[in-house]
């Protein structure tokens, strides 16, 4: 039997049919699938995930562009208005919501509306999710957070740091310090050397 100590949960609560019939809202589907890593590459590449790797080496270019703003939350307690229900875990959070608003015409217009509807969500959100600080996974990155302009140091970095590592922020700028202390390698909100004051 597989577990998942980190959420308290084993194998069989999580890979189980998606539901089809959405008419009762609010419908979550859940569409788990346990595939091997090159089977989400397939996956994310748009194919199905038991294809033949020989449609990776396929070098064409798509010729529509899509364009995305998303971002993320952590939930440590049920949220139980409007009809939604679920089962307090024992550990940490019980699960992630990822936000996510997709567009293909890259206009100011059409670019302004799309960002001013997912920070409005995300705003609308803040009482049923995890505050002081509200946390998000690192993975969906969100510049919306704050980010490096020339100034890499650990008080700025502290801003949007402790939302993706909570209490581990500090200890892995110590990290920082000893492997890269030059901080040579970084990008607009990576973790900088660590600084005492």
């Amino acid at each position: 039997m597989k577990k998942f100590p980190e959420f308290d949960l084993e194998k069989k609560d999580c890979f189980q049919e998606p539901v089809e019939d959405c008419s009762n809202k609010p419908c979550i589907k859940k569409e788990c699938r346990e595939t091997p890593w090159i089977g989400s590459v397939l996956y994310f590449y748009d194919k199905k995930t038991n294809e033949s790797l020989e449609v990776l080496l396929d070098n064409s270019i798509p010729k529509q562009k899509y364009y995305y703003k998303g971002t993320s939350d952590f939930v440590k307690t049920p949220i139980l208005e409007g009809g939604w229900k679920t089962v307090e875990r024992l550990k940490g959070n019980i699960y992630n919501i990822q936000y996510l608003v997709y567009w293909d015409d890259n206009s100011e217009s059409i670019s302004s509306k799309k960002v001013a509807w997912i920070r409005k969500l995300y705003k609308e959100m803040e009482p049923y999710v995890t505050n002081s600080p509200r946390t998000a996974y690192l993975n969906y990155r969100d510049l919306d957070f704050g980010s490096y302009d020339e100034d890499y140091s650990y008080s700025r970095a502290k801003i949007w740091g402790e939302k993706y590592f909570n209490g581990n922020f500090e200890r892995l700028a110590k990290v920082k310090s000893k492997v890269d202390p030059d901080n040579f390698f970084r990008h607009e909100q990576s973790i900088p050397p660590y600084q005492s004051y």
